[in-house]
């Protein structure tokens, strides 16, 4: 709200969780920003249908100062496989059936094995595709601040590496990141994919 107060754009856009329309103060946010001259105009999209290797779906909010909301044009791509950014021949691997694993883990990997054979991706907690592993053809799931995504290789498995999270979100391989595998994924789970922020400001400016 101060940024818009204080630079007053012709327009804006904002990226966040769909619940934030859902958000107790939202209403009183939303009077504020009209009061200021802008139409919000939301847009729910998932990231995947707009070339980024990750199910994501996210609010973006455009903000302008026109008559009416600005629905933009927004085409979707072909979806990019999670095999496009995984590299089997790195991290570390450990061997699945060790002592103190645990046992909803082994079920897991049970179950992603009966479905996909020797090699895949799946959530190492959760529900969904958490109990039942993920087919590496389609894009991962979300990308969380935390170590979530665990790939399985025969006999052993290891957690998606931090550069292959920020692969997964559409970051370039020269993007600068600090030398610490949890400050990475905690950065990269509260990323804004550049490829579909990108797209969503581009049609933005092409509707303007």
């Amino acid at each position: 709200m101060s940024a818009l107060e204080f630079h007053r754009p012709e327009g804006g856009l904002l990226e966040n969780v769909t619940e934030f329309m859902e958000w107790t103060l939202y209403p009183a946010w939303l009077a504020a920003v009209q009061a200021l001259g802008y139409q919000v105009a939301p847009h729910i999209v998932d990231c995947a249908d707009h070339g980024v290797p990750q199910h994501r779906v996210r609010l973006f909010l455009v903000l302008t100062r026109s008559k009416a909301p600005l629905m933009l044009e927004l085409h979707r791509r072909q979806h990019v496989p999670t095999t496009s950014f995984l590299d089997f021949n790195a991290g570390k691997w450990s061997p699945i059936d060790k002592p103190g694993r645990a046992a909803a883990t082994l079920a897991r990997v049970a179950n992603g094995r009966a479905r996909f054979g020797d090699q895949f991706i799946m959530p190492y907690y959760g529900k969904g595709s958490g109990l039942t592993g993920r087919d590496m053809g389609r894009p991962i799931g979300t990308i969380t601040t935390l170590d979530r995504w665990a790939l399985v290789r025969g006999n052993e498995m290891r957690m998606l590496s931090a550069n292959e999270a920020l692969a997964a979100q559409s970051f370039p391989t020269s993007t600068l990141r600090p030398d610490n595998h949890r400050l990475t994924m905690h950065m990269a789970g509260n990323a804004v994919p550049p490829l579909a922020g990108q797209l969503v400001i581009e049609a933005l400016l092409k509707a303007a």
